[in-house]
């Protein structure tokens, strides 16, 4: 060895080597107030007089249901089905705000229009001879009219 050289290090051992793993956990309890609407019944309007021309009844978020003749001229409204347990002559306009699920429904069909949620049929094109003047409903199936009669 020379006297320029450093003298060699004396060995060390190698550090000795540790993990060490910590986990925090915080639990915090988190308490919302939820608001739901609790879906009730729609209302039901039940009409009990016939109508007649230039009568029109609407029943705003329900069904319609009408135990006298609805005449000529006269119009029926419902956000829901109609039922009609008399002639039905004038028109009714079921599902009105789109309810697609709607129907109408008589003891004696013979309408001057039906429609539901928007799809119509006008006595220019009438029912067919198993419905007319006779007991049936009529309901949306896709975007066609499907016509029924009932058995009582």
């Amino acid at each position: 060895m020379s006297a320029d050289e450093d003298p060699p290090e004396p060995a060390r051992p190698a550090p000795a080597v540790q993990e060490v793993v910590r986990e925090v956990v915080q639990v915090q309890e988190v308490v919302r107030e939820v608001i739901r609407e609790v879906p009730t019944a729609a209302p039901t309007l039940v009409v009990d007089k016939p109508l007649r021309s230039g009568q029109q009844v609407y029943a705003k978020g329900g069904d319609l249901v009408v135990l006298a003749m609805v005449n000529f001229g006269a119009e029926l409204i419902a956000d829901g089905s109609i039922h009609v347990y008399a002639p039905l002559r004038g028109k009714a306009i079921a599902g009105a705000r789109g309810q697609a699920g709607a129907r109408i429904i008589s003891t004696c069909m013979e309408p001057e229009l039906v429609s539901i949620a928007g799809t119509y049929r006008t006595a220019e094109n009438p029912l067919p001879d198993e419905i007319r003047g006779k007991a049936a409903q009529i309901r949306l199936e896709g975007d066609k009219l499907v016509m029924e009669a009932l058995k009582l």
